[in-house]
């Protein structure tokens, strides 16, 4: 072993830019990759008599210095686990480096003691910090006063100093503080200052290594960005501090990120009172708190292309939201799913170019229109909901017209009545037998009482895609009058409208034209001859008929 020069405090050329230049995670260069021999042999070594031979041990595969404290980082965070119990009873505990490796357990004291003693030992600078940190039971907005409650290292390498934290590197402590579970953590390996100052405020100032240092003050009121924050590839969340008071009812929290990231929230643990619309680089949110008071604020996220082991969502940020007065006109309907709208997610799943880019859309009549470009292959499948049982799952589809035109889908939306309904559309290969997956939603208002559309006609399996209902579009003809048809349809022989009497459509430039009467019947079908030569027909609409 060579003996270390006494640590030299941080000057100058130690010092990281704040806030965070969103470069990279970590304070030097370090390719995870090239250590996974490295590390697999850290934690295989079972060395427990003493330090002098754990350290020797795991030197055998280490040559850079960098490695040297690799080696070391990685077998700690591997073979000590938290003491929940000395931590309530500190009294009986030693933080001695022999005996923290003796019992296999420590609080954050004896895993700083221990890594400083195996870097000493290994030749490598190294210093135990102690201050405050936003840890276990940590709550939003809190102040920090009397003495420090964590420890964490600095080390030198390359000419400079680092941060780390091994307590929170090897894994957490549950709610109640009794239950410790190993799961390592790479973030506090060599993390960025600007990042290890989100959580950790050293006694002494100069061991934040940034330039400026932030005060007690500015780090309490500091948004808490956990490591998930920056592991998902998330950048900045705003507002940037933690407690929101709402304005007329409203608050608003945005995250940007790199790249396609999923995104949830819960507001008092559930998702309900809100807007949330997916961006390309992040989320956005609108709150609109049903009661008065401070409400728990949580965002989750997740990877979109996420292997099966992370394909969790996970706590990235959380607010308090103190709201004053509710907006109850902005109550949602329970059916809205979030996020609201269309996004990067939907047009992955063939939803290109949306007419409405907005999560919500306000109809004054009642009636509104969405067009996409549809991908290849894909059949869809829509349905209205809105609260209250005014609306069957059946009724629900029927409210809602598919028009195709080559690639491109329209969709027409009759209201039943006024109030706020969810339209939901789900999607399926063509090709694939199974069922329809659902991708997105939109909000529709509408506020004009007068306002009573009827359904659309049913339509029946021989009804293909491509056919287009000029007229009539309303499901429910009026009694005792002479109705206009007109009908888009190719592929076909012969069209008839059967009523009390049977009605032949004519063909004229791609269109079948004709009247019918109404008169005497309660439903109106139209049947089609799909081939001269044969004798049956097929029907293809059916009309309801008012009761005069």
């Amino acid at each position: 072993f060579q003996r270390t020069e006494a640590p030299r405090p941080p000057g100058a050329k130690d010092l990281h830019a704040y806030p965070w230049d969103k470069s990279s995670l970590k304070s030097m260069p370090v390719d995870l990759q090239q250590f996974k021999k490295l590390d697999a042999y850290a934690l295989k070594v079972n060395v427990k008599n003493s330090v002098e031979e754990l350290v020797k041990a795991l030197l055998k595969q280490a040559r850079t210095d960098l490695e040297k404290v690799r080696a070391i980082w990685m077998w700690i965070c591997h073979h000590i686990e938290y003491d929940v119990v000395g931590y309530h009873n500190k009294s009986q505990l030693s933080s001695k480096p022999r005996d923290v490796l003796q019992m296999g357990k420590s609080i954050c004291e004896g895993y700083a003691e221990l890594f400083e003693h195996m870097c000493s030992l290994a030749g490598i600078q190294c210093k135990k910090l102690s201050g405050h940190a936003k840890g276990h039971g940590y709550k939003t907005g809190q102040t920090f006063t009397g003495d420090s409650d964590h420890a964490w290292n600095a080390v030198y390498l390359e000419g400079r100093w680092h941060l780390l934290d091994s307590t929170w590197g090897s894994g957490s402590v549950d709610d109640s503080f009794t239950k410790f579970t190993y799961r390592y953590n790479e973030f506090y390996f060599l993390t960025h200052p600007a990042l290890f100052i989100n959580n950790h405020f050293p006694d002494n100032s100069n061991w934040q290594l940034l330039k400026p240092t932030l005060t007690l003050k500015e780090f309490e009121n500091n948004m808490l960005h956990n490591s998930n924050f920056y592991m998902l590839g998330l950048l900045a969340a705003h507002p940037e501090t933690p407690i929101i008071q709402t304005v007329n009812g409203k608050a608003s929290v945005s995250v940007d990120c790199r790249s396609g990231t999923l995104f949830m929230f819960k507001l008092k643990g559930t998702d309900e009172h809100g807007l949330m619309t997916l961006k390309k680089h992040g989320m956005k949110l609108d709150i609109y708190p049903q009661k008065t008071g401070s409400h728990k604020l949580e965002i989750f996220a997740k990877p979109s292309k996420a292997e099966a082991s992370d394909d969790v969502y996970k706590c990235v940020v959380e607010y308090v939201v103190e709201c004053e007065s509710v907006d109850k006109a902005m109550r949602f309907p329970k059916d809205l799913h979030q996020p609201v709208g269309p996004s990067w997610f939907s047009e992955r799943q063939g939803f290109l170019r949306p007419s409405h880019r907005q999560p919500v859309l306000h109809t004054n009549d009642g009636r509104c229109s969405l067009t996409f470009t549809l991908g290849k292959d894909i059949s869809v499948l829509t349905s209205l909901h809105t609260d209250g049982s005014s609306l069957a799952e059946d009724m629900g589809r029927r409210h809602v017209l598919q028009i195709h035109r080559g690639n491109q889908i329209e969709l027409k939306v009759h209201l039943p009545h006024a109030g706020d309904f969810v339209l939901k559309i789900y999607s399926k290969k063509k090709s694939d037998p199974g069922n329809y997956d659902y991708i997105f939603n939109y909000l529709i208002r509408c506020l004009n009482t007068e306002v009573k559309w009827p359904t659309f006609p049913q339509s029946y399996s021989k009804w293909l895609q491509d056919y287009e209902i000029l007229e009539p579009l309303s499901g429910l003809l009026p009694a005792n009058r002479n109705v206009q048809f007109k009908l888009k349809m190719h592929g076909i022989a012969k069209v008839l409208v059967q009523a009390e009497n049977t009605y032949p459509l004519t063909q004229n430039k791609g269109c079948w034209e004709g009247t019918c009467n109404t008169s005497g019947c309660r439903e109106v079908f139209v049947m089609v001859h799909e081939n001269a030569n044969h004798s049956f027909y097929s029907h293809v609409l059916k009309y309801e008929v008012e009761t005069p």
